[in-house]
C-alpha cells in the first residue's frame, strides 16, 4: 500500500515527526518519570494519564515514520479547464437542489467540516478531471450514489496552508 502525497504533505509530517520526537518525547517521558514518584501506580491519576498521552506521542510517530516511508509523490498535472488537485470545485447536487463547494486535496489533509474533501472521497475522485458543466454520478457505496454536476473550478495549488489531520 503506497500513499499518494505531495512533496509538502511529506515535509509537514518531517517537521511533525521531528517535533514530536526531538521535543515532545523527552517532555512526556519527564512527566510520566514525575507522575510515578507520586507512589501508588495502581490508584495514580496522574502516570495513567502522562503514560497515554506518551503512548499518543509514539503511535502518532509510528504513523508517520509509516506514512513517509510508503509515500508515493504525486503532483497536480490538470489541465487549467479541468478539476485537479487543491481546486476549489463548485458542485450542483441535484438531489438536494443546492451548491457545495470543495476543495480537492490529499488524504491526510481532509477535513469535511472545512470544505475540504479527500481525492479518495466518492465525491473527490469523481470530480478530478471534470471540467465546468459536466455532469456525472458519484458512487458512494453499492446501494447508493446521486448526480451533480461542475458549476466553477477555482485553480488552486498546495501552499502548506492546509495543516495535516491530527487523527
Amino acid at each position: 500500500m503506497h500513499n499518494e502525497l505531495t512533496q509538502i504533505d511529506i515535509q509537514k509530517m518531517k517537521e511533525e515527526l521531528d517535533y514530536r520526537r526531538i521535543t515532545l518525547r523527552p517532555q512526556l517521558l519527564e512527566e510520566v518519570k514525575v507522575a510515578r514518584s507520586f507512589g501508588d501506580l495502581s490508584e495514580n491519576f496522574e502516570y495513567k494519564a502522562a503514560k497515554r498521552e506518551k503512548n499518543k506521542n509514539e503511535s502518532r510517530i509510528r504513523f508517520l515514520e509509516n506514512m513517509i516511508k510508503t509515500a508515493v509523490v504525486i503532483e497536480d498535472r490538470s489541465a487549467a479547464d479541468t478539476v485537479g488537485l487543491y481546486d476549489k470545485v463548485t458542485v450542483y447536487l441535484e438531489e438536494d437542489d443546492e451548491e457545495e463547494t470543495w476543495q480537492i486535496v490529499t488524504t491526510v489533509r481532509q477535513d469535511v467540516l472545512r470544505g475540504l474533501i479527500s481525492k479518495e472521497a466518492p465525491m473527490g475522485s469523481a470530480l478530478l478531471g471534470k471540467k465546468v458543466g459536466d455532469r456525472f454520478y458519484v458512487q458512494v457505496n453499492k446501494d447508493y450514489g446521486y448526480y451533480a454536476q461542475v458549476r466553477a473550478i477555482e485553480k488552486g495549488q498546495d501552499d502548506g496552508s492546509v495543516a495535516l489531520n491530527r487523527f
